[in-house]
């Protein structure tokens, strides 16, 4: 099954409802980071949580979510934008546990920390969120933020499926938001249709659609598909912001970094893309200073 969302609506009722399906960019991300199976797996339900945070964005607006928890994983940083390009990183990749089921997935971000979210929407100023952690699920972590936070009622859902040796096979999200004015009743009527459905990652595994299983939680409450939103890993990166990254340094450090090694690679954190500078590379920039 290819990545991508599905966002509908059920206007009478005044509830959203947006499913998606992402085991591709989720198994891309783990491949380039070298994730252990545990560290995967929650960079995974990362992934999928910056998926449906992106998906409730304006055209050209972007979500960055920090989680740092106390648990040996550290630090997970995600990033969304409105057009279902996302990237993301876990802290400590190599991060190894044995058991790999909800609880120990949360206890590998830890149930001590915070949650920043950092939105651009196109104004002066970024606009930045701080709560703290409460269990280290990542989907309740996000479902808190929506209601505490921005004061919308709101259930976010994360589930993945795993083969016998602890590979990702499946991973996939669900968020269910009322809309104005907020009656939080219509949140719970749909949470309990969830609780009577096979978890929404066995669903896709079992090969049902993000539309299908949409159709299943609304059951027989009108609404209307508005839409089908790709989801791919990308990363912003690129070696012309490589460049700037190393003028910013400023004229001494290169002179310090021509005299010392003389060259140096540049890492990204989201994406692990490394861009050589050698000597002539770093000398043509030193001038350009």
């Amino acid at each position: 099954m290819e990545d991508y969302l599905v966002r509908a609506l059920a206007r009478e009722a005044g509830v959203r409802v947006i499913v998606s399906a992402n085991t591709g960019l989720a198994l891309e991300a783990a491949d380039r980071h070298g994730t252990f199976p545990i560290a995967g797996i929650a960079l995974a339900h990362a992934l999928t949580g910056a998926a449906l945070m992106g998906s409730l964005l304006k055209v050209r607006q972007r979500i960055a979510m920090k989680f740092e928890g106390s648990g040996p994983l550290q630090k997970i940083l995600v990033e969304s934008d409105n057009n279902g390009r996302i990237r993301g990183y876990v802290a400590q990749p190599m991060t190894d546990l044995p058991n790999l089921d909800r609880e120990h997935i949360a206890n590998a971000l830890g149930d001590t920390g915070l949650l920043t979210v950092v939105k651009d929407v196109l104004l002066p100023e970024l606009v930045e969120s701080t709560v703290p952690l409460g269990s280290g699920d990542i989907a309740a972590e996000l479902t808190f933020f929506l209601n505490q936070s921005e004061q919308i009622p709101s259930l976010i859902d994360i589930s993945h499926t795993i083969d016998g040796e602890g590979t990702l096979q499946t991973v996939g999200g669900l968020l269910i938001q009322a809309l104005p004015p907020y009656e939080s009743d219509i949140v719970q009527q749909l949470r309990n249709n969830t609780q009577e459905l096979p978890p929404l990652a066995d669903l896709l595994h079992s090969g049902k659609t993000p539309e299908e299983i949409v159709d299943l939680l609304f059951g027989e409450m009108p609404y209307k598909i508005l839409e089908e939103r790709p989801l791919h890993f990308e990363c912003g990166c690129s070696r012309a912001r490589s460049e700037q990254a190393l003028i910013s340094l400023g004229a001494e450090e290169l002179r310090q970094i021509i005299a010392t090694e003389g060259e140096t690679i540049v890492d990204c954190h989201f994406c692990h893309e490394q861009y050589l500078f050698s000597r002539e590379d770093l000398e043509d920039l030193l001038k350009s200073l």
